[in-house]
């Protein structure tokens, strides 16, 4: 029986990590929205109408981090150095903002249940469907609950992956949405107080986004990925966001999104090993992804924080002084951003992350390739540059190299 393919260097996808500060963004929109920062009449039903599907960034976030770590995903590595090197990604960026968030509601006066705090310290929070808890502290770190669980079980299904046919692999890409879509009256047996937990929140739910990313970049590794370029794809994604936003109701939403950001995602990662043009890979676009991770942890803590402050929180501001407040919520959070991304991200990926002996240990000797390998940076450049990330600023595309024979399908 002839093998399944093996990748033995993964092209570094830039544009990914360039795709993630659109995502951050459109969070970042939905929550200015929610928080009724704006005011002015005019203006308000066009800032929740632009951004009523902004929400939607995070199962871009999932559905990107199940491609990247696929695409990524050393053969042969042991599950503790996947799972190092991850944890050495979300955590301390968590562990800063938890003890930030604490000292708010201290400020406060806020109250915090102590088992809840516990939970979210160690993201398990996603998995109790108690208002009190999932939301607890820094609210927005409910998703990397999620991711922990995805990191948790990557490692055990990559062997039945790459082992797998590719007529299973699109079946999964076909079963995600419709099992997506299939949650709202899937609801119903649900007790109502936990139907918004059991749709967004739950890990084993919002796992269907991650194992979509998981099987497109499966088949893209084996060139078997069959979808629009990135210009259709970006057509199709924002004909599906106005549509939706203006006619579809909301419970078709998140199935709707999750198949335009796979394509997306995937034409995207596309045009990088082909070496094709993009908007997404330029320096500035790679830098926004790979601090948006900081910028998603901080943004929600930044906004609530000054509104209450100024004594604004629930009643927004009026005229002019709404929008100018949402551009500097952005530039005071992008700022802070960085700083968590250089002084605490970087340097504890370096400390905590396994070394380059660890990581050599770990991996099996690679196949001799079918073609010619390319002159390009070390293996090390294919390391996630973001949670959910793909590459450093300077990378550039190079091509695949496989070995050995396709299974047929």
């Amino acid at each position: 029986m002839t093998s399944a393919p093996t990748v033995t260097r993964a092209p570094r996808l830039p544009s990914l990590t360039g795709l993630r500060w659109v995502a951050a963004l459109l969070v970042f929109g939905f929550h200015a929205g929610t928080m009724g920062i704006v005011a002015e009449p005019h203006l308000k039903p066009l800032i929740d109408k632009a951004f009523s599907l902004g929400l939607s960034g995070v199962e871009f976030f999932f559905i990107l981090s199940g491609f990247v770590l696929v695409w990524s995903y050393r053969d042969g590595e042991r599950a503790w150095t996947f799972l190092r090197r991850r944890f050495a990604k979300i955590y301390p960026n968590h562990v800063v903002t938890f003890v930030a968030a604490v000292a708010i509601a201290a400020w406060f006066a806020d109250p915090i249940v102590p088992w809840a705090a516990i939970a979210n310290f160690f993201l398990v929070q996603a998995w109790i469907p108690l208002g009190g808890y999932f939301y607890s502290v820094n609210n927005v770190s409910w998703s990397l609950s999620c991711e922990l669980a995805f990191y948790l079980c990557l490692p055990l299904v990559v062997p039945w992956l790459r082992r797998a046919r590719t007529g299973v692999l699109r079946t999964v890409l076909v079963a995600a949405p419709l099992l997506i879509l299939a949650l709202w009256p899937g609801q119903q047996l649900v007790p109502e107080e936990q139907r918004w937990w059991f749709t967004q929140i739950f890990p084993v739910t919002r796992s269907l986004e991650f194992w979509m990313g998981v099987a497109a970049a499966e088949l893209m590794r084996r060139n078997r990925w069959r979808g629009p370029n990135l210009a259709v794809a970006t057509g199709v994604f924002v004909t599906t966001w106005v549509v939706a936003a203006l006619w579809i109701p909301a419970e078709f939403w998140a199935a709707l999104l999750a198949v335009a950001y796979l394509l997306v995602i995937a034409a995207a990662a596309d045009a990088d090993v082909r070496g094709r043009p993009t908007p997404w890979r330029s320096r500035a676009m790679v830098w926004l992804g790979e601090v948006s991770f900081a910028f998603y942890l901080v943004h929600v803590l930044v906004m609530v924080t000054v509104l209450r402050l100024t004594g604004h929180w629930g009643t927004g501001l009026p005229g002019w002084r709404g929008p100018l407040a949402v551009l500097g919520f952005l530039v005071v959070t992008l700022a802070l951003a960085a700083a968590l991304h250089r002084w605490v991200e970087v340097p504890m990926m370096r400390l905590l992350g396994p070394s380059r002996r660890a990581r050599a240990a770990s991996r099996v000797p690679a196949p001799v390739p079918a073609v010619p390998a390319p002159r390009g940076p070390a293996e090390d450049a294919a390391t996630p540059a973001a949670d959910g990330g793909a590459t450093s600023v300077d990378g550039r595309a190079e091509g695949i190299e496989y070995a050995g024979r396709r299974r047929p399908d």
